[in-house]
């Protein structure tokens, strides 16, 4: 072996195992050329090779750094906790080097644009690419009526305060629905009323009930792989929704945040049915990574410039949305959600067999099965759960209770756990269940 494959391998080897620890220096270039018996540049070239693969880092005037190890999927997922509560995906599965080389090559195509303000919409080249790529999915949009934003909850925030052109003030929300919209509507004073979605879907009654009333200005709705449910809206029903927005003049808001990380087939949005009352949301931090904070509105014409007007600028970066447009378009994208789509897919076939596997007992039952990353547990409503959350936190289970995704003055809330498979294995599903089933079961509860 070269000299430079020997330095390579070997801190590679120490760096992995974690001999050399997170922010330890390194010896310098110097000592270790002298150790190895070969010129400064070999040195230089190995450490050039290993900060290019981001095991190390170097400071000016100070020399190399080790970078924090990355965990293994084993180790990821067979530690003590046990975390059914994190929204968080597998850091083991982020495309790191992929998406790194298209920071690279956007750099180089894009550079006189990345360092010059933008579109208030967000780059042409990457709308463009939205536009294809909403098409293959079932939205058909243009890109003028596409707009980038930081992901799909500062849209909602945006859509949640403004005026509309049918003159209604109200936000219809599902109950249980996304809890931190929630808690902006009712932070932000926004007269918002709910509608209940449960084990059969929306109470679409309900719904049109609220429509007639005429001051609904907005229905907030998660049509596919809803947070916290777990499930999916059908045909019919997202078909009479769309029915009754066009009836009653009320706009819709479907959040697609969860769009690429199902298995889920030939699945037709509410905006399918409608596009001139439907505004699809869509992100891509769930499908790439959190810190990305990349995601699009399509907008009806009579919105976008009501829409736009209210963007003091482009709300995610230039670099990074340039970076996706490269990733999109290179087929990177469609692997890389193929591949998480994939893991998630198998991890919550393997939740919904441990939950079937434990209902006999009783103490547990499956609200649907679940899909996309979440589940909903309905529990007895005898079962306290302040200490049911206490019991499984000091067994090392980490859950949500379900009271948190109702608005404050919700009064039929229904008793569950809302479960996410994001952060768990197989050997931690199954533990997680069990424990989860044995303390409802306890007599003390």
């Amino acid at each position: 072996m070269s000299k430079y494959g020997k330095i390579l391998t070997d801190l590679e080897r120490r760096l992995a195992d974690g001999s050399i620890r997170q922010g330890e220096k390194l010896n310098s270039v110097r000592s270790t050329a002298a150790q190895q018996g070969c010129s400064i540049s070999t040195v230089l070239r190995a450490y050039a090779e290993l900060e290019k693969r981001h095991l190390i880092y170097s400071i000016p005037q100070s020399g190399y750094f080790a970078v924090g190890r990355t965990r293994t999927s084993k180790e990821e997922h067979t530690g003590d906790l046990i975390d059914f509560s994190s929204v968080l995906p597998d850091t083991e599965l982020f495309p790191y080097r992929d998406f790194q080389h298209c920071l690279n090559k956007a750099i180089d195509a894009y550079k006189h644009e990345l360092f010059q303000y933008g579109s208030i919409k967000g780059m042409d080249s990457l709308r463009r690419t939205l536009a294809s790529h909403l098409a293959a999915n079932g939205v058909y949009a243009s890109p003028d009526s596409i707009v980038v934003t930081a992901g799909v909850k500062p849209a909602l925030d945006l859509l949640s305060r403004m005026l509309f052109p049918n003159g209604k003030s109200v936000v219809i929300v599902e109950q249980p629905s996304f809890d931190l919209h929630l808690k902006f509507l009712e932070a932000e004073g926004v007269p918002v009323r709910g509608v209940p979605r449960g084990d059969s879907g929306l109470d679409l009654e309900e719904l049109e009930r609220q429509f007639k009333q005429g001051d609904v200005k907005l229905f907030y709705t998660m049509s596919r792989y809803h947070n916290p449910l777990g499930d999916s809206l059908r045909e019919e029903q997202k078909h009479k929704i769309a029915k009754l927005a066009a009836k009653y003049d009320v706009y819709i808001a479907e959040d697609d945040y969860m769009a690429d990380l199902g298995e889920e087939r030939g699945f037709k949005p509410i905006h399918g049915y409608d596009r001139t009352r439907v505004i699809y949301l869509k992100s891509f931090s769930k499908a790439i990574f959190p810190g990305l904070r990349i995601g699009l509105a399509v907008l009806p014409d009579q919105l976008e410039s009501m829409f736009v007007e209210r963007l003091a600028y482009s709300s995610s970066s230039l670099l990074s949305q340039a970076a996706l447009d490269i990733y999109i378009r290179s087929g990177m994208y469609d692997r890389h959600k193929n591949k998480i789509g994939s893991q998630y897919a198998a991890r919550m076939a393997e939740m919904n067999e441990a939950v079937r596997s434990l209902q006999q007992s009783g103490a547990l039952k499956l609200a649907s099965s679940g899909s996309g990353i979440y589940i909903a547990l309905r529990l007895p409503q005898t079962v306290n759960m302040d200490r049911l959350e206490g019991r499984l936190a000091a067994q090392g289970v980490k859950i949500r209770n379900g009271r948190d995704f109702y608005l404050a003055g919700w009064l039929k809330r229904d008793k569950f756990l809302r479960l996410s498979i994001s952060r768990t294995g197989t050997e931690q599903i199954h533990a997680g269940m069990k424990a989860i089933a044995e303390a409802v079961a306890a007599k003390d509860l």
